[in-house]
């Protein structure tokens, strides 16, 4: 599965909770935030370089946690076009369900206000030029609100895949 959203939105936050509820079922999973995958300092690139980088490294990365018997895949990232969505799913190779969080831009001006880190107020510009451009919008599945406490959004997820139950189980990969 993959949480979307706009930069404050919660993704890792609940991707790190729907993995909390999977490794104490002792489910085999692989939780990626996709920043990391595409992230660098190489000087002059744009989004489209950043998003094939990410996206070779996805299909690498996924390979080897199925090697080691992972089923489960926790994937978190802003995807902002279905161009993107596309390359991520072809990265992933296998099926891929897509949760977008909204909250209101408010909170997440406040979210982004106690980062200590500096580009924390560039990231918050830009999501207020995202939001007011929808992008990302309608290429989900499901959107719910961000809005609730971490563990609410999370068990709304988990049912919506199915995934709180064993219903799965015998399915060789889960996204």
């Amino acid at each position: 599965m993959l949480i979307t959203g706009v930069y404050g939105s919660g993704k890792s936050s609940v991707a790190a909770e729907i993995s909390f509820v999977l490794e104490a079922r002792g489910e085999p999973f692989a939780l990626l935030d996709l920043d990391f995958l595409g992230w660098g300092g190489v000087p002059g690139r744009g989004r489209v370089s950043e998003v094939a980088l990410m996206a070779e490294n996805l299909a690498l990365v996924t390979e080897n946690y199925r090697r080691h018997g992972v089923r489960w895949f926790v994937l978190a990232w802003f995807v902002r076009t279905a161009d993107e969505l596309d390359v991520v799913r072809r990265a992933a190779g296998m099926p891929l369900r897509v949760v977008r969080l909204t909250v209101p831009l408010e909170q997440i001006s406040q979210r982004l206000a106690s980062d200590v880190t500096s580009g924390r107020q560039d990231d918050l510009l830009a999501v207020a030029e995202s939001l007011a451009a929808g992008e990302g919008v309608g290429l989900e599945d499901l959107a719910i609100s961000n809005d609730q406490p971490i563990a609410a959004a999370a068990e709304q997820i988990l049912a919506f895949l199915g995934w709180d139950t064993d219903s799965q189980a015998n399915n060789e990969n889960h996204t």
